[in-house]
């Protein structure tokens, strides 16, 4: 580069002074006003180097450090500027304020449109929408309907209970989904025989095939294949775990087979014959064994009923009322075999693919144990394998133990209702908390699971779940291919 001489560098000051003077106090002759500017930017060509450029800028003597800073920010700057403009140009900005321009209306997509224009529900999910629908139709019409296509208990579950309760072996092939247990009752039979979920019993080389077919087709038709391969492993697992509890899992099976078992609690559908009067017990507030005696009102101080003076009272209560919209289920300990409390779902809306939860109705001792998170856990992974898209959660804005609930769930708190119920004469304000299938698929269900059954337990879930799916999808090729070849195969005979 070339030195500055002093006269230079006061020149070129000069030069930007009148720039700067030009720019600041412009005229109104324009043909002086050109020349002027010319005369202005005539220093531009004196620029023969950076170096000259710097020096005429005052940035000559600064540090190096700054220096690279402040052409660091200028190509910030430049790089905003350019990704701002390309933004406005290709985002259709410009095109947006042009019509705007045009009519002076703001641009507002037609109402009409806009509703065409939603995403559709999944094929797999309408499906099980149109069966929910169907059933409740067929319920209504029973008298008219054939025995075969009605379930075998309508007269003493509720709709929902049948539904999401565990399906029962049929009596024979043309039972109520008698063809379809069988189906998949084979085929979960065949898949176990070939890759068994841990080491044979000895003495009992079948024991693990029978315990995964039978809770895989006992999870229904309507369930979620990935659901019912998790489900029948962990059943499996537990049943054979050692010679007792194959003995103990099988017998359960004969007795109850609509029980949905889990690891600490199973579910059983709720009847006034086998679980009213042990309810009663727990939730009276009397002693019993080892836990002592309290005030009844812990269970049911936040509830619209209760506490009852007697086990008919408790028996006419909503509790054991059969409502097509509403099931309940005992959940019973699977090492003690008593009963701990009542879990209900209630505002079932098959149309829409929603429902209500209720809180758990336990013994104080029993809120936030494992037995009371499973209850909620077994019935959550149920219902979103049944196709539902949405469980709901309201609770009482005061109930400061009911509120720690959800979290630990994975809902959501999304508003509070006020002045919602009239409560034993009294205002309650509800909490509303919601849990979509997405959430659960996208990590609540992984992470209960975990807390339930442990890190490893999660992991051979998780691979095998992963491995097939692997296998469904080559499945699916073969298939197709074996398609295509026959398509071929058959033009070329034509």
């Amino acid at each position: 580069s070339l030195p500055i001489t002093p006269t230079s560098q006061t020149h070129t000051s000069h030069h930007i002074q009148r720039t700067i003077q030009f720019l600041s106090h412009p005229t109104t002759n324009m043909s002086d006003d050109f020349e002027k500017l010319k005369e202005a930017l005539s220093i531009l060509h004196k620029f023969t180097t950076v170096d000259d450029f710097l020096q005429a800028a005052g940035l000559a003597n600064i540090p190096t450090a700054q220096l690279y800073g402040i052409i660091g920010g200028i190509c910030t700057f430049v790089i905003t500027i350019t990704s701002v403009g390309a933004l406005l140009l290709f985002g259709g900005s410009f095109q947006r304020i042009a019509e705007q321009g045009r009519d002076g209306d703001m641009v507002v997509q037609d109402p009409t449109v806009a509703r065409l224009r939603r995403a559709l529900i999944l094929e797999e999910l309408l499906s099980k929408r149109d069966f929910m629908v169907d059933e409740a139709e067929a319920e209504v019409e029973s008298e008219s309907q054939d025995e075969s296509r009605l379930h075998p208990l309508r007269d003493k579950f509720s709709a929902l209970a049948r539904r999401v309760m565990s399906s029962p072996p049929p009596k024979k092939v043309g039972d109520y989904m008698g063809r379809e247990y069988e189906a998949n009752y084979v085929a979960a039979y065949r898949r176990c025989q070939d890759k068994p979920g841990g080491a044979v019993l000895s003495g009992q080389p079948e024991a693990r095939f029978e315990a995964y077919a039978r809770s895989y087709a006992g999870c229904g038709v309507y369930t979620d294949k990935a659901y019912r391969r998790s489900y029948g492993r962990m059943y499996e697992a537990l049943a054979c775990k050692d010679h007792k509890n194959d003995k103990r899992f099988a017998r359960l099976f004969e007795e109850r087979p609509y029980d949905i078992v889990g690891k600490n609690v199973r579910l059983e559908p709720l009847t006034k014959e086998e679980h009213a009067r042990k309810f009663f017990e727990i939730t009276c507030g009397d002693a019993e064994g080892e836990n002592r005696s309290y005030d009844p009102n812990e269970v049911w101080g936040f509830l619209s009923y209760g506490p009852f003076l007697n086990v008919g009272d408790l028996e006419k209560s909503p509790i054991f009322a059969k409502q097509n919209y509403c099931a309940g289920f005992a959940i019973v300990s699977m090492t003690t075999d008593k009963l701990l409390g009542i879990i209900s779902l209630t505002k079932d809306e098959p149309e829409n693919l929603k429902v209500q939860l209720e809180h758990p109705i336990m013994k104080p001792v029993c809120n936030g144990t494992s037995e009371q998170i499973e209850s909620c856990f077994l019935l959550i992974d149920r219902l979103f394998a049944l196709g539902y898209r949405r469980i709901q959660l309201s609770l009482d804005s005061q109930d400061s133990v009911a509120k720690k609930l959800p979290g630990r769930l994975g809902f959501t708190l999304e508003g509070l209702l006020q002045k919602d119920m009239i409560v034993k004469d009294a205002n309650r304000d509800s909490l509303i908390y919601g849990l979509l299938n997405s959430d659960w698929k996208k990590g609540a269900r992984v992470a209960l699971f975990k807390n339930l059954h442990g890190a490893s337990a999660l992991k051979v879930d998780t691979d095998n779940l992963a491995r097939e799916e692997e296998m469904d999808e080559r499945q699916r090729v073969v298939s197709a291919n074996e398609s295509d070849v026959q398509d071929s195969l058959s033009k070329k005979n034509n």
